[in-house]
């Protein structure tokens, strides 16, 4: 299904993204679920799938972790079932994601999809990342604060709480409104009746990844290999000290070799382009032959891109899971990253060059794309 987002996205990035929540009423027009409560429950049984549910009974908050084997111990109350990534498992629940796109790819992060019993929640808390919640099937009341500082705790080791807030937005939430929700704002939602909800979710890197992820490249790429000297070293009259402009030249080292643009940026589409959950990767057997691939496209068949497969572009270099693509056709590049299904007319003439119809046969062999009949 082709979903319609009813937004005004640049009056949307001034006046809310990344400042304050806002409920967008009927933000999809006949909005239809694609997926129902019953598959969700199967995808949360399948071990590659990252699951858990989450219940709250007597007072006590109880999550348990997927793969779930039976659903038969839920009472009629006060649980959710969450599953993350499901536009890696789920065709039709990765065309919600594509409504999106205004905002930059690299950004996104993946569809997380709940399902609610009367009461069912995950209790008062807050997301360090933007966070849009589609409201599916049901009605479901959410309460969103204030940004400010708030403590926070666990009531189970699995769950991050705040104490109550007051709200800035009390709200039922009916099939097809969206909830936004900027990072640091206090939130709660609870079902009043069977419900679904989607959560497009962003990712935002913190320094503490950032640095962790850049040192392993440089390990694996044995940069920064220069070793510290001082050929004017400055005598003291305590040798215990370190002198300031010797901390000054430890962190320009340092800095020296994060400040290599092309390391960077190497590094950075490699590191970004890496999905956080696993993916359904189906590599077709046997291998496509670069000549069979060229074949089907003459004859008019699509390539899909698989759910949840991060296609990224620096420059004139693409990032497809975590690898550098590199070549001389950029628009058949730029289409494999703009665009989710591709035809033969979008390679332009790029597969007339049998090095670039070996690198998408490897792509395809990869599973990284489909022909859209399988």
């Amino acid at each position: 299904m082709d979903y319609q987002l009813d937004l005004d996205w640049p009056d949307f990035l001034q006046r809310y993204w990344q400042k304050r929540p806002v409920v967008l009423k009927r933000g999809f027009k006949h909005f239809v679920d694609p997926i129902s409560p019953d598959e969700l429950a199967g995808l949360a049984m399948e071990p590659e799938v990252d699951s858990r549910l989450v219940s709250h009974q007597n007072g006590k908050w109880q999550v348990s972790h997927g793969p779930f084997e039976s659903y038969d111990h839920l009472g009629e109350s006060n649980w959710s079932l969450l599953v993350q990534a499901v536009d890696h498992w789920h065709e039709a629940s990765a065309a919600l994601m594509r409504p999106f796109r205004f905002l930059p790819d690299w950004r996104i992060d993946d569809l997380m999809i709940s399902f609610s019993v009367p009461g069912g929640g995950v209790g008062p808390h807050f997301d360090q990342y933007d966070v849009f919640i589609i409201q599916g099937t049901g009605r479901r009341r959410w309460r969103v604060g204030d940004k400010v500082p708030m403590k926070q705790h666990c009531p189970h080791p699995d769950l991050l709480q705040v104490e109550p807030f007051d709200a800035i937005i009390d709200e039922e939430m009916e099939p097809g409104d969206i909830l936004y929700i900027p990072p640091g704002f206090p939130h709660e939602g609870y079902s009043l009746e069977n419900a679904v909800n989607y959560s497009v979710g962003f990712r935002a890197p913190s320094g503490r990844e950032l640095i962790s992820g850049f040192a392993d490249y440089v390990l694996a790429h044995e940069l920064g290999s220069h070793r510290f000297s001082d050929p004017a070293v400055q005598g003291r009259d305590c040798p215990a000290t370190i002198l300031p402009q010797e901390i000054a030249g430890i962190r320009q080292m340092m800095l020296d070799v994060i400040n290599q643009p092309d390391h960077f940026e190497q590094w950075f589409g490699e590191f970004i382009s890496q999905s956080r959950h696993e993916l359904d990767i189906a590599p077709p057997e046997p291998p496509y032959q670069p000549d069979e691939i060229y074949d089907a496209l003459q004859q008019g068949d699509t390539l899909t891109r698989l759910g949840g497969l991060r296609v990224l572009r620096i420059g004139d270099t693409v990032f497809v899971n975590g690898e550098q693509i590199e070549s001389v056709h950029q628009q058949a590049l730029n289409s494999l990253a703009h665009h989710s299904v591709v035809r033969q007319e979008d390679f332009a003439d790029a597969l007339d060059d049998p090095s670039f119809l070996a690198q998408l046969a490897a792509l395809v062999n990869s599973g990284y794309w489909f022909f859209g009949d399988e």
